[in-house]
């Protein structure tokens, strides 16, 4: 029978878990092909809607462009006490933004994204903030789905994916496998719903659906190049290139034939 202290040392060791596999999530950005310059732009973003917004707080809009500048700086910032800071200017703008206009999509979106910034940062409080990141997407999901070529359809699909399971967190298969098919059906010209569906289905060993939407990604590969153009796409372009590769490179060592076992 566990003890209040069993249970206590066990739910800290689910929030540390928990923080890992959030600090791990942002750690990708700063090893991407051309990292430095990518870091130099998402800051001079996000000074840019920064000063935006302060210009003018009431500006619903201005509010979440400068949540989701902090969101994509924070991705590049690798200490922790200015990595919180960012997150919670996000934060702050993205309620500001609610509280004027609950009904706004884009606010409830960045604000679930800017608290995954901040849970990067935490061990015990990850574990309520995963929850109201939860909320949030949720929120967003039915305000507009397809805002960020449904971006919080995906987003709540890898928080259900990568969190860890009951009874530490919300993490669920099931619930990760529905959602980003779904953002993947909503958004199907953008290859990073089938990117999380390729990785997905490898990391649950379904060889076969990894296999199908690595064609799918690959027939629309074409065509995305030339819709999505522009020094704002060459950052999701550099992730997307190492990340295809990656997915082929393991379905063709997965195909291949065990070796025979050595005399």
């Amino acid at each position: 029978m566990a003890t209040v202290n069993s249970k206590a040392k066990s739910g800290a060791k689910g929030a540390f878990v928990l923080g890992t596999w959030l600090a791990a999530a942002g750690c990708a950005a700063a090893g991407q092909p051309g990292a430095n310059d990518f870091a130099a732009r998402a800051e001079a973003e996000f000074h840019r809607a920064q000063n935006q917004y302060q210009s003018n707080t009431n500006d619903v809009t201005a509010a979440w462009e400068f949540a989701r500048a902090g969101f994509d700086f924070d991705d590049f910032v690798t200490n922790n006490t200015d990595h919180a800071a960012i997150a919670n200017q996000g934060i702050a703008a993205s309620r500001q933004a609610i509280a004027r206009d609950p009904g706004s999509a884009p606010a409830h979106y960045y604000l679930g994204q800017d608290l995954g910034q901040l849970a990067r940062t935490e061990t015990l409080g990850a574990l309520k903030i995963v929850k109201e990141m939860e909320r949030e997407y949720k929120t967003a999901i039915r305000l507009d789905g397809h805002f960020d070529y449904a971006g919080p359809e995906r987003s709540l699909g890898l928080l259900y994916r990568d969190a860890p399971g009951w009874p530490v967190s919300i993490g669920s298969r099931h619930k990760a496998r529905d959602w980003l098919e779904l953002a993947d059906k909503l958004a199907s010209e953008y290859p990073e719903n089938h990117l999380n569906l390729v990785e997905s289905y490898l990391q649950w060993h379904d060889r076969a659906g990894a296999k199908r939407e690595l064609q799918a990604l690959d027939a629309l590969w074409p065509v995305a190049r030339t819709n999505l153009v522009g020094p704002a796409w060459e950052r999701s372009w550099a992730d997307w290139s190492v990340r295809r590769e990656v997915a082929r490179k393991n379905l063709d060592e997965n195909s291949k034939p065990a070796a025979p076992p050595a005399n």
